[in-house]
């Protein structure tokens, strides 16, 4: 059965430790470059985009694990303030007669709906991606590998793997592990072939079960269909800019891994340097694919600029 002595051996064979400096922060999105990137714009055919986003409210998929709850959004200026015109004075604290405005706010954990984990996400023996000590995320942030990295470069060519679609079923039952020949199989379906600097979407069919049973259920935290230590060389090998998938965790849980939770954070994050992304919603996206048989596209993806964060809301968009 695998422990950690396997997570070890991939951590080792996929290390991505000073293969860009010692000062490195990028990670696996040292893959993308400018020629990748206007080749991949040549992908915008019909300039239909799709947001790969989940709504962002109190409805969300967050149940208290890890401390991280839905959006609240509250307004400070409303219509009534309007109305009333307390909303706005000039700068001489007269009533503005014609200008009225409305404004908000909202709190949430950055990791409350789709997102980005940053390479100071995750800690493993001390240690976080490109041999960082884990004590340069403080109590004030991340001062190395924070999602601040991830503000500019992701953007390039999209893929979408869709392993339902591939194995004829509505939705991966929770538990199934994702493989690197399921990977492979869904390439071959799809008629495309995975390049170095690509962004993959993997879709497990999760947030369509949630559509199904018309609630979050256990989404979050709970048992998942995901990739697993067998899609751990296909990635590396692929030399891929990041991976996304449509669940809570990107991995399959239960972990393979008796003795390790979320064994592929470990090897992805922490070694490989591997942009992850979690919560996205792929099925407007993989519905198209389908009718069309066009599975790559034009992607942007770029965090929001939260200095020393470890992660990042987000708005992915693909556009075909």
């Amino acid at each position: 059965m695998p422990d950690i002595s396997t997570v070890r051996e991939y951590m080792s064979r996929h290390s991505n430790w000073g293969k860009w400096g010692a000062d490195d922060e990028l990670g696996t999105l040292n893959h993308v470059t400018p020629e990748i990137r206007q080749r991949a714009a040549s992908l915008v055919r019909k300039g239909k985009p799709f947001s790969l986003a989940v709504p962002f409210d109190e409805n969300g998929p967050q149940r208290g694990t890890f401390n991280r709850f839905n959006p609240i959004h509250l307004m400070t200026r409303d219509g009534a303030d309007a109305i009333a015109g307390t909303s706005v004075r000039d700068f001489y604290g007269n009533k503005d007669r014609y200008f009225r405005g409305t404004d908000d706010l909202v709190i949430l954990p950055l990791q409350a709906s789709t997102q980005w984990d940053s390479l100071a996400h995750v800690v493993f023996e001390d240690k976080i991606y490109n041999g960082y000590s884990a004590d340069q995320v403080s109590s004030k942030g991340a001062f190395r590998n924070d999602i601040t990295h991830a503000a500019v470069e992701p953007a390039g060519r999209g893929i979408l793997l869709d392993i339902p679609r591939l194995k004829g079923v509505d939705w991966l039952e929770p538990g199934t592990p994702i493989t690197g020949d399921d990977l492979d199989a869904a390439l071959e379906r799809e008629g495309i072939t995975v390049q170095k600097g690509d962004f993959v979407l993997v879709r497990t069919g999760a947030i369509s079960q949630v559509r199904s049973r018309g609630s979050w259920g256990d989404y979050a935290g709970g048992d998942a269909a995901g990739l697993g230590l067998g899609a751990i060389d296909w990635v590396a090998r692929h030399e891929v800019a990041a991976i996304a998938t449509d669940t809570w965790g990107m991995e399959v849980l239960p972990n393979e891994t008796p003795d390790v939770f979320q064994p592929l954070h470990l090897v992805f994050i922490v070694q490989m340097g591997l942009l992850v992304g979690e919560i996205w919603d792929l099925d407007a996206l993989a519905d198209d694919c389908a009718d069309d048989g066009v599975y790559e596209f034009f992607f942007v993806g770029p965090a929001l600029p939260f200095t020393n964060a470890v992660a990042s809301p987000l708005n992915p968009i693909a556009i075909k």
